[in-house]
């Protein structure tokens, strides 16, 4: 018999998308927050009921038995991950091009050092462009529509970039070569965001978090990637247009099998996992008000919730301090005698140590709930004091202090995040899909990001230290950086007294499989849209 047909969707965007098209308001997907007091009632929201013609029209039959199985895992999803995790290590080794050898670019383009950081802030702030498109096509399409997204605008990007390169003239080498980098950035959140998405489509409970910890840290891998082979590729000027074709090249090869991931699995690996809305079913129009109108909404339900917010806060101040780290590496340590090579080792170490750390963590926090939080508040207490022991490596002018603050931030860094965003889904799960609250934390990390870039390279050279400090040093940067994280570390340590309720995802898979998200007390009659003929 087959069960395709008959198990329910998680997501309640469809839902919310009917309401849009109908001119009806936007209403609360679930009638009450994941939020819980000390005392664990609900917090209700208001939700505006349907009319009864609206009901008659929008409302499925109740759920059949089928609803409850059958559940299980397909070998197809190590092919997805597989893809999902290749273009996440080719979007962050584009992003870091040409950050690694910034002076070489630099002199080949006949630009500035801070144009040639430019190209990686661009890269950031394209990002928030596509978050809302993002959330759309993750929510509607899933994460294979998100994948293909991504595989074109990569294509596009790079070919653009390398013929860039190959430019006459030093300005249009630069200004096609920043186009080309904001449609890569474009994609960065395709697959960046899908992560959670997909591992929740196709993962069983025990396999989200090491699902979600391959396929989001292979991103900075690939800017591990980057900071390790473009300088080998880029060693003088004249090198630099060979670079971009070698990357564009690896990047093209990497979009090919994206055509050949399943939409979604046959049959739903758990009782909670997320299915997409009917492609035959009601019709929303993707225009662009109605898919910020759908953000919004969703962006409001997230800042009512206080797990979320304890969650996002030292989130995105940790990945804006990472993007910033990452991308002004070079700047950060030639002052003061460093070779390309070396900083780019230095970036090498700082992603290596955190991937490898993060691949001995993320099997034994699965296998053990009861570790994670207690872990995630000793990892949220070490990356500030390592960003503070990182203001003095780069005065020491020897390779050993840099390459060990590195390696340890980079290993609580990485751990930190799979644990985070998996953390993430649980809180916000009554409430939203897991790509909302996945893009608005990665969004936030990218705009601080893009933002912490132009701040640290203005405050180049203003921290005056006497002779141990070299004119172009970006100390004042680094400071800036440590005192962020500093700011946001302990919302991360009250999480647990104040923030985090019941999990209500891990309810519904105890509960035996009913329509996940079927409200408490019968307060909501409002089901979430079947499967049909896929």
């Amino acid at each position: 018999m087959d069960h395709h047909n008959d198990y329910p969707s998680r997501l309640t965007t469809h839902r919310r998308e009917s309401a849009l098209s109908n001119n009806e308001n936007v209403h609360s997907p679930a009638s009450t927050l994941s939020f819980r007091s000390s005392s664990d009632q609900a917090q209700p929201l208001t939700t505006i009921s349907p009319t009864p013609e609206d009901a008659s029209a929008q409302t499925p039959p109740p759920p059949s038995h089928h609803s409850r199985g059958p559940y299980r895992t397909y070998p197809t999803r190590w092919f997805g991950l597989f893809q999902l995790t290749l273009l996440n290590i080719i979007v962050s080794w584009d992003w870091l091009t040409y950050a690694p050898v910034a002076q070489t670019t630099a002199s080949y383009m006949q630009v500035s050092v801070t144009a040639v950081n430019w190209l990686s802030t661009g890269f950031l702030f394209a990002f928030l462009v596509a978050t809302p498109v993002t959330m759309y096509t993750l929510s509607r399409g899933g994460p294979k529509h998100a994948i293909v997204a991504a595989s074109v605008l990569l294509l596009v990007g790079n070919w653009i970039r390398y013929g860039a390169s190959r430019g006459s003239g030093p300005g249009s080498r630069y200004g096609v070569t920043m186009f080309g980098q904001i449609l890569v950035g474009l994609a960065q959140p395709f697959v960046l965001c899908a992560p959670t998405s997909f591992s929740d489509m196709w993962f069983g409970e025990r396999g989200r978090i090491v699902a979600t910890a391959i396929a989001s840290l292979a991103n900075p891998f690939g800017g591990a990637l980057g900071q390790l082979i473009d300088p080998l590729w880029a060693t003088k000027p004249s090198d630099v247009p060979n670079m971009v074709l070698y990357v564009a090249i690896i990047s093209t090869v990497a979009t090919i099998p994206s055509l050949f991931i399943p939409r979604q699995p046959p049959t739903p690996p758990t009782p909670t996992s997320a299915v997409l809305p009917s492609a035959s079913g009601h019709q929303f129009r993707p225009t662009p008000h109605r898919i910020l109108t759908l953000f919004a909404h969703d962006l409001t339900l997230l800042l009512r919730n206080p797990s979320f917010l304890l969650l996002f806060l030292p989130f995105t101040i940790y990945v804006t301090a990472f993007n910033a780290l990452s991308t002004l590496l070079t700047s950060i340590l030639t002052p003061y005698g460093f070779t390309e090579e070396e900083s780019g080792l230095t970036g090498g170490l700082l992603i290596i140590v955190g991937l490898i750390s993060s691949a001995v963590s993320s099997p034994l926090l699965d296998r053990r709930p009861a570790l994670r939080l207690p872990f995630l508040k000793v990892l949220a207490f070490s990356v500030p004091v390592l960003y503070t022991a990182f203001v003095f490596a780069p005065q020491t002018r020897g390779v050993a202090a840099p390459y060990a603050v590195a390696a340890l931030l980079g290993a609580a860094s990485f751990c930190l995040v799979p644990l985070a965003l998996e953390l993430l889904v649980e809180v916000t799960y009554e409430e939203v899909g897991a790509e909302v609250s996945s893009c608005t934390c990665w969004a936030g990390g990218q705009l601080g990001g893009g933002v912490v870039i132009v701040v640290m390279d203005a405050l180049r050279g203003s921290w005056e230290g006497g002779e141990d400090e070299p004119r172009d040093n970006m100390k004042a940067g680094l400071v800036l950086l440590a005192v962020m994280c500093w700011v946001v570390m302990p919302c991360a340590l009250v999480l647990g007294f104040w923030g985090l309720g019941r999990r209500k995802r891990e309810e519904a898979a105890k509960d035996g499989g009913g329509w996940v998200g079927e409200p408490e007390n019968g307060r909501d009659n409002e089901y979430s849209d079947r499967e049909t003929g896929r």
